[in-house]
């Protein structure tokens, strides 16, 4: 039966693993975003600034989106208003899922393996486009029906209203679930989600750049 392997902290007394999505299970490239948003031209004289300033009116639209205070339409219609020749809803959405790529069939496995002998969840800062996207995407290349059956249950930031790394997110995780946060193990590779995580006393691991998520288990 698949284990840890013994470089995880604690290992011996985890039972509970809740996965992070993008860059963990999904590999993603954001640079195939930016150049495609980049080929809708211009942008209206209103929203001109640094490309700081950009940047950061980006991430407010997106972390809006990703908490659910606003809905895909209102998202993709605050996005065509930028431009000076307004991008279809379609093009708009294409652009969007542009930066999801593969989920890797060796890790698709590894998950189906994980449930004989750990509770696992996912705890993902995601949207309704790209979720629709990854699901129809899972479904065609694997046969689930669904995405969400590969995990015990799941958890996205636009229905919570909630992203990481707020606490309440986790707490929601280990309270509905009943979860030991000693018992737990959190592997995310953005390393103020693992922080927030290990504040609450979850086990966490930091995945980085290059790292594989199939390297942290084995088999005896």
């Amino acid at each position: 039966m698949i284990q840890l392997k013994p470089t995880i902290p604690h290992h011996e007394s985890i039972k509970n693993i809740i996965f992070d999505f993008g860059g963990v299970i999904c590999n993603l490239d954001i640079k195939r975003s930016i150049e495609k948003f980049k080929n809708f031209g211009l942008i209206k004289a209103e929203f001109s600034g640094t490309p700081s300033e950009q940047e950061r009116q980006f991430e407010l639209l997106c972390s809006s989106y990703e908490t659910g205070l606003i809905t895909s339409k209102q998202f993709i219609d605050t996005i065509r208003n930028y431009y000076q020749r307004p991008p279809s809803d379609q093009a708009i959405s294409e652009a969007w899922n542009a930066l999801l790529l593969e989920i890797p069939e060796p890790r698709v496995r590894l998950l189906e393996s994980l449930r004989e002998r750990f509770r696992i969840f996912l705890l993902s800062n995601s949207n309704e486009i790209h979720y629709l996207k990854y699901r129809e995407d899972f479904q065609q290349q694997y046969g689930y029906q669904n995405f969400d059956s590969l995990f015990e249950k799941v958890y996205f930031s636009y229905l919570l209203h909630l992203k990481k790394p707020d606490q309440a997110i986790f707490k929601i995780v280990l309270d509905e679930n009943n979860l030991e946060p000693f018992e737990t193990l959190f592997i995310d590779d953005t390393i103020v989600n693992t922080m927030a995580a290990q504040q609450l006393g979850i086990i966490v691991y930091h995945l980085q750049e290059g790292q594989e998520i199939t390297n942290l288990f084995e088999k005896p």
